[in-house]
């Protein structure tokens, strides 16, 4: 239990499969390919030597892997954190690369403090916001950002252009360029990733596409005809060091370590989910906060900086097939021998190749098919779904996600601020009531109005509430009575019981009897609160429908018999 709880990810792993070893090493192995490049990379963002972006991989890979709930997430450098890191450090670093350093590591170490904070407060409830069609238009955002982003190494010159379109045209005017042995290189890479997968379906792809082309380089000096390759990466591991800093250095990280927390998490979640949702299992979004903020720690303890979920690294581990955490601890260990003793054959890796990867990853997580069921089902969350990749395109990953899931969050209060409702009646030979408006033969009870109103009655629709009600009644002939069907009413607030009072107020005016049938739940809790209940006169409040028009034909029958004077029922 405590396992399970607490180290879902070590939980897993001592139930772990034998026949899961094979693709767990390959997936392993691939990933370590990307990841490597990749953290040098991004550790240039921040300003730091590439070595840091290792050491901002190997203990937080096996840490998450040890307290993470996502089987196929990979924690690693990002370039969104990295480039809120590098906004962080450089002014107060002011050009000096050991304070860019150590300043560095002070903030991941916020980062991760906050990031569990908030796994302790159990603010993972944020993670509901985040739609399915919201997920899926993220993933797609992602694979083409990949592919706009990763298209430079493959065609040999850097392209310019911040965001996916400026890329594609800049790209579109530099087609003279192109540099053909570079070329030639990603595309043989694009030919072998796609066709190992068919042919030899049990070799990691990644890994032997990467492996060919490092060792085709190194063979005949590509490099000395422009092709593009890793360079000299110092060996070793960090020595461990506690930075210093002042009081006035620490607000300032303060707050910049909120942005990058929620970044963080943001990226993170959203892969972990959208992947976990692939492979039929669910993510605990309170338990994720707890584990990356470890991770980050861990990424600070190494001397590295903040970290959040890879997503390019998680594709590839997708794509090849990882069954379980063990692959992140396979990669971590696979660049920690790399960084001690390997660091030499690295520096023939081409970039082109890299490149080609990362291009079938996005490629991979672009779903087209999952469009089209959207489009059919809603075209609301369809288009939600695309403003969510064109956001995460135009405006970057974060404040993409915020406009759609504000747009999700708005028409959500719109369909509560005008929810349907219905004057019910009855159709022989269909059970329980229907709209009378759906059906021209619906059938009422002269005198009674049977009206219900289907959501929460709070301060922003209450008046629309009352309009309703009292317009069903205007429409009636002769009407006697009023049964308010209360079964949809999940709660109701002061505003709301406000609104009831005005209407049974109103409708009394006009002689007219309010009852309220199926009142449950914190309705009915707020109606015996506010004495409402106790305001209404004895008996109008019923525990079905059916048993409120009982009552209501009793009554009817007592008004013939002995007049007006006639209580109600």
């Amino acid at each position: 239990m405590f396992l399970s709880r607490w180290l879902p990810g070590l939980a897993n792993l001592l139930h772990y499969r034998a026949e899961w070893f094979r693709p767990d090493l390959q997936a392993g192995l691939s990933v370590a390919a990307i990841q490597i490049p990749i953290a040098i990379a991004y550790a240039q963002i921040v300003g730091l030597p590439p070595q840091v972006g290792l050491y901002a991989c190997i203990l937080p890979m096996i840490i998450y892997a040890f307290i993470g709930s996502s089987r196929q997430l990979m924690v690693g450098p990002d370039a969104a954190t990295c480039a809120m890191i590098a906004g962080a450090v450089a002014p107060l670093a002011m050009g000096d690369p050991e304070r860019v350093a150590q300043l560095s590591v002070i903030v991941t170490v916020l980062v991760g403090l906050m990031l569990i904070g908030a796994g302790l407060a159990r603010a993972g409830f944020i993670a509901s916001f985040f739609s399915r069609p919201i997920l899926i238009g993220y993933l797609n955002g992602i694979g083409l950002s990949l592919l706009a982003g990763q298209l430079g190494k493959v065609v040999g010159f850097q392209i310019e252009g911040n965001g996916f379109i400026l890329s594609l045209l800049n790209l579109a005017g530099r087609l003279g360029e192109i540099h053909w042995p570079t070329f030639a290189l990603g595309i043989a890479g694009l030919a072998l990733l796609i066709a190992l997968p068919t042919r030899f379906p049990k070799l990691p792809a990644a890994l032997v596409t990467v492996a060919i082309a490092t060792v085709v380089v190194a063979l005949f000096g590509l490099d000395r005809f422009g092709v593009a390759v890793l360079g000299p990466v110092p060996a070793g591991m960090p020595k461990l060091a506690w930075p210093h800093t002042n009081l006035e250095e620490m607000k300032s990280l303060l707050r910049d370590a909120i942005g990058i927390a929620t970044v963080s998490f943001c990226s993170a979640m959203l892969t972990a989910r959208s992947f976990a949702a692939r492979h039929g299992y669910t993510i605990n979004a309170n338990h994720e906060f707890l584990a990356l903020g470890v991770s980050n720690l861990a990424a600070g303890a190494s001397q590295g900086f903040a970290i959040s979920g890879a997503d390019s690294r998680t594709a590839v581990n997708d794509m090849v097939g990882g069954k379980s955490q063990l692959v992140g601890i396979i990669a971590a260990l696979v660049i920690a021998l790399i960084l001690m003793f390997f660091t030499t054959p690295m520096a023939w890796i081409p970039q082109a190749a890299l490149g080609a990867v990362l291009l079938m990853a996005g490629w991979g997580l672009i779903d087209i098919k999952s469009l089209h069921k959207i489009w059919k089902l809603s075209r609301f969350e369809y288009w939600l779904c695309v403003l969510t990749t064109v956001g995460v395109l135009g405006l970057g990953v974060l404040p993409g996600i915020i406009l759609a899931v504000t747009l999700a969050i708005l028409r959500l209060l719109y369909s509560i601020y005008q929810p349907t409702d219905a004057v019910l009646g009855w159709v022989p030979g269909i059970e329980g009531q229907v709209d009378i408006r759906k059906h021209e033969d619906a059938r009422t009870v002269p005198g009674l109005v049977v009206y219900r109103f289907d959501d929460a009655i709070l301060f922003f629709n209450a008046d629309y509430f009352k309009m309703r009600l009292l317009e069903a009644v205007q429409r009636e002939k002769h009407p006697r009575a009023v049964l308010f069907d209360a079964e949809a009413v999940t709660s109701i607030d002061v505003s709301g019981i406000a609104a009831l009072r005005e209407v049974r107020d109103t409708l009394h005016a006009q002689g007219i009897v309010l009852g309220i049938a199926r009142a449950r739940g914190s309705f009915l809790r707020m109606l015996v609160r506010s004495g409402l209940a106790r305001e209404m006169e004895t008996g109008l409040l019923y525990g079905s429908v059916r048993a409120g028009i009982r009552a209501y034909r009793l009554w009817r029958n007592k008004l013939r018999r002995e007049g007006p004077s006639a209580e109600p029922v």
